[in-house]
């Protein structure tokens, strides 16, 4: 489960090296482009000159993987995606005789597009259209052709070879680009016209798939299949594999990508050690048979495995399904810090301590305790669905890994560090409620947004006991609100336990009360502050952002005298009046959140996020986007990876591998899509 960046944007962000109140002043170039209201951050990698050659050869060849299953995101989000992602890179990579105006801005939207995965924000679901006309994409798309676009295969995508193939391929994807209304959202889980989650949502994880349909339907592979309505009336999988060499399982869907990936991971194996080598060999074994028994194989051995160059690559994450089930393609490979991660780790072997201490039911507590492995990272790439503003991730995911292996807990302290150089103090200067606020705030707030990524993930998401019922987990039962529910339990326990005075033993803080309260303020101020990412529509369906608003308004409400939100000059706050109050709300909400979810009570959970999480005053987000707007901050952000470079010897050996940082989306991008399409590396050199 992963940790969004809230966007609080209360001040330089989760300094790096431990929860120490002085932060080194750090230089404003991470960000390095903005388009609108999207910045795009450069994360660098400066612990990979202190990896051995063989590690350095290891993580060149994890980087290729990653790249191999970029594209399957753009697929799994559209229909179009691809076709989409074929066109506008065709016409980027050859520009020669279009107006440069025009040019600008199909590069404008090409960015957008690639930060997003397609042309929905990866935030709000919602698709934003481009500045150019229809007619104006259309000559560009000639003009690119005529200068040699397209000519080849794109993976598995024919050429298009000839004016008239362009005009076809054009004319199917107009409405797609163009139309507001044709799949205006990817994920609809507050659907409006009629339509169900599945039906309202242009992922293509279901094909003519309703939720009725779904009654008495067992899928064999929940987390890595499209579920296809035939005409009769039959439902079917389509598995994503590659296919077994022997034959015996034949390709499924993205079989092109997954073979190139486990090409590049079978290179890996060859530089990791024997306990990797396994770890890789159990995941290209999954990404050939699609089977849910190899993908806990690979969890299994995986997360015993605590190697310093490490990698996520698989189907994993589902908040992207609106039921919840299926799981969008991601990968980031990292190098461990090892000196954050020696501190991290005294969280991890106390684990046992905090869950003792949990305000709910002892029945839901757990009895014996596999410490979970807790990395503190920077990341060499991050692809498909993984984005820059993931700044915690707790895997794996499947509950009959976490009781018997435990998990593993990643910091992104690249992510962090970028961050922490592209934005200042306005935002909490304009936001804080009081004078104090305000002081706490830049004392205190890197502190605090630090810890509490920590508490959340190493804490938060390994922690409770199921109902003997769910043995195979709860997600099945709580359904389009579990994801919700699990960002909430898990932020909840950082408030919880940051007032603990175990962590002033641990030497995890010192000022535990003024931190205690930076985060109380933190988690209140963000109700408001997070509605300058939906600047359309009146409901919530991200699942972070639920989480925060439910957080805030069921303490409102069962908690009175905690948190108040009140105007002043014309401009709405929201403060807390009473941290203990608000700490009883926290305990309260976290207590009934964790009966839920061992218990795998859907109409409770559906009731509190329905209630309290979903809806929105459209006037205080106009405010607030008002308000935002004069600050001049990116809303939305996405990262620039390093380049790893090999250089050949004889025989085809890596000799070296080289590291450098492009610093220019469209290099990158371009550098990714030429693995299936070579005319679209560029040539010049990066930075």
């Amino acid at each position: 489960m992963k940790l969004k960046l809230a966007i609080l944007l209360s001040l330089a962000l989760l300094p790096v090296v431990s929860f120490s109140q002085t932060a080194q002043p750090a230089p404003s170039s991470a960000l390095v482009a903005r388009v609108g209201d999207t910045g795009f951050v450069q994360l660098d990698a400066d612990s990979f000159h202190a990896l051995s050659p063989r590690q350095q050869a290891l993580a060149y060849w994890l980087t290729q993987a990653s790249i191999a299953i970029d594209p399957i995101i753009y697929d799994q989000l559209s229909r179009y995606g691809l076709r989409q992602k074929r066109l506008l890179e065709e016409i980027v990579a050859h520009p020669a005789g279009i107006d440069p105006l025009l040019m600008a801005r199909i590069a404008d939207f090409t960015e957008l597009f690639w930060a997003n995965r397609g042309n929905h924000n990866e935030m709000t679901a919602q698709k934003f259209l481009p500045a150019f006309r229809f007619e104006e994409l259309r000559q560009a798309a000639l003009a690119a052709q005529r200068n040699g676009a397209m000519k080849t295969p794109c993976a598995d995508l024919p050429p298009i070879a000839t004016p008239a193939q362009l005009e076809k391929e054009l004319q199917d994807l107009q409405a797609s680009l163009f139309d507001p209304d044709f799949e205006p959202m990817i994920t609809a889980k507050s659907p409006k016209g009629g339509k169900d989650i599945l039906q309202a949502s242009s992922n293509t994880f279901y094909e003519g798939v309703s939720l009725a349909d779904l009654k008495d339907f067992r899928e064999q592979h929940p987390l890595n299949s499209r579920l296809v309505k035939a005409p009769g009336g039959n439902l079917r999988e389509e598995v994503y594999r590659a296919g077994t060499p022997d034959g015996a399982i034949p390709p499924g869907l993205y079989a092109t990508f997954l073979k190139k990936a486990i090409a590049c991971l079978e290179k890996a194996r060859a530089f990791a050690d024997p306990q990797q080598a396994q770890v890789l060999a159990a995941l290209i074994r999954y990404y050939q048979t699609g089977d849910f028994a190899d993908w806990l194989n690979f969890g299994a051995a995986w997360v015993q495995d605590n190697a310093t160059v490490d990698f996520a690559n698989g189907f994993i994450e589902v908040y992207r399904d609106a039921r919840g089930a299926k799981g969008s393609s991601q990968s980031f490979v990292s190098i461990t810090d090892k000196p954050v991660s020696d501190l991290m780790a005294k969280l991890a072997n106390n684990a046992d301590y905090f869950e003792h201490k949990a305000p709910w039911d002892p029945q839901y507590k757990k009895q014996s305790f596999t410490p979970p492995v807790v990395k503190a990272v920077e990341t060499l790439i991050e692809t498909g669905d993984f984005t820059v503003s993931t700044i915690g991730d707790n895997l794996p995911n499947e509950n009959e890994i976490h009781e018997k292996y435990g998990t593993k807990n990643f910091l992104f302290t690249g992510s962090s560090r970028a961050f922490d150089q592209a934005v200042g103090t306005s935002a909490l200067e304009e936001f804080a409620a009081s004078p104090e606020e305000l002081a706490r705030g830049k004392k205190y707030g890197a502190q605090a947004e630090n810890l509490l990524t920590a508490l959340h993930e190493v804490i938060g998401h390994g922690s409770g006991k199921l109902s003997a019922r769910l043995s195979g987990g709860s997600a099945s039962y709580l359904k389009e609100y579990f994801s919700t529910l699990e960002e909430a339990r898990a932020d909840l326990m950082a408030l919880w336990n940051v007032w603990d005075p175990k962590l002033k033993e641990l030497g995890l803080l010192t000022d535990q009360d003024d931190l205690a309260k930076t985060m109380y303020d933190s988690s209140a101020r963000v109700a408001l502050t997070q509605l300058r990412r939906i600047p359309k529509g009146d409901t919530i369906e991200e699942d972070h952002q639920r989480n925060r608003q439910l957080i805030v308004f069921f303490i409102m409400d069962k908690t009175p005298g905690a948190i108040e939100q009140f105007d002043r000059d014309g401009k709405t706050f929201i403060r807390v009046k009473d941290y203990q109050k608000m700490r009883e709300g926290v305990g309260l909400l976290l207590a009934e959140l964790m009966r839920i979810k061992a218990e795998g009570d859907y109409a409770a959970i559906k009731a509190l996020v329905d209630r309290y999480a979903v809806h929105f005053n459209t006037a205080l987000r106009d405010q607030i986007v008002a308000r935002y707007r004069k600050l001049n901050l990116p809303t939305y952000w996405a990262g620039i990876n390093a380049d790893l470079t090999a250089r050949w010897g004889r025989d085809a050996q890596i000799e070296k591998v080289e590291i450098s940082y492009p610093r220019d989306p469209v290099r990158q991008y371009l550098n990714y899509a030429a693995m299936y399409n070579p005319g679209l590396r560029p040539t010049t050199p990066a930075h």
